[in-house]
């Protein structure tokens, strides 16, 4: 791993704090029972791999440390509900609080609502979030090359996939995607905004995806707002859209969805 942006590490260390906490509140034995009370988890690789049209993971999210607060009123089980309804393909829950208001909790009011694969999405680190994860009702799990060395990033996937749960890897350059596919996942993301400024940049999708090989997923991340972004990711090769600020402020989450989510030229 290389130096950590100093807002990334700001972000991973607030992650630390409250993984601790969770330890306390709900110790991995106490994770292992619910598990046991779980259902088999859904097919997350396979609800974001279409053959005709872009998927779309939709993101549920209090606020961001970029655009500050976007849901006054946050409520996990509606929001996932209006997901589930607008034809979303599966659903990003933030659970990081620091940085975007989010709770490992709201996992499983999501779950309340609606059968849609879900991922938890959160600054992982710790055995223990993975864990949790799958006992709140999680399928997946957000993992950042940026955030682990490569020994933990290959111990967390590999914890991930023995829980039954897909790992999402996430990278933002050629080095760190290398890094993703060396760990044998099946599904990669390439977040567009650098951690270290914020900026997005749509074009490192058109510059990356042609290095992932056609049996892994390949997940478009930040900068898409509309059917214009979805349909250049799409044409870049994206086999899913993960989006969330532009849901969030939809007036309209069934339009917004149907707009994102372009089909190929028949």
């Amino acid at each position: 791993m290389n130096a950590v942006a100093p807002i990334l590490a700001e972000l991973i260390e607030q992650a630390r704090t409250e993984t601790e906490k969770r330890k306390r509140v709900l110790p991995v034995a106490d994770l292992e029972e619910l598990i046991a009370e779980q259902k088999p988890t859904r097919d997350f690789k396979a609800a974001v791999k279409r053959d005709h049209r872009l998927s779309v993971i939709a993101e549920m999210k209090r606020r961001t440390p970029s655009a500050g607060l976007l849901a006054p009123r946050y409520r996990p089980g509606v929001i996932a509900r209006s997901y589930y309804e607008g034809g979303a393909d599966a659903i990003s829950v933030l659970t990081h609080q620091g940085g975007f208001g989010g709770y490992a909790d709201h996992l499983h009011e999501a779950r309340q609502t609606t059968e849609l694969p879900m991922l938890r999405k959160d600054f992982v680190i710790d055995e223990h979030q993975v864990i949790e994860a799958r006992a709140l009702g999680a399928d997946a799990v957000l993992l950042i090359v940026a955030a682990l060395e490569t020994r933990r990033l290959r111990e967390l996937v590999e914890l991930a996939e023995s829980l039954g749960l897909d790992a999402l890897v996430e990278a933002h350059d050629e080095h760190e995607l290398a890094t993703a596919l060396e760990t044998g996942t099946k599904i990669v993301g390439v977040n567009h905004r650098d951690l270290r400024t914020f900026l997005v940049d749509l074009s490192l999708t058109e510059r990356l995806r042609p290095l992932v090989p056609p049996d892994v997923v390949y997940v478009a991340e930040s900068g898409v707002h509309g059917p214009e972004q979805a349909r250049r990711m799409r044409d870049a090769g994206a086999d899913a859209v993960l989006v969330g600020e532009s849901l969030m402020r939809a007036v309209d989450v069934r339009w917004h969805l149907h707009q994102l989510a372009v089909r190929d030229a028949r």
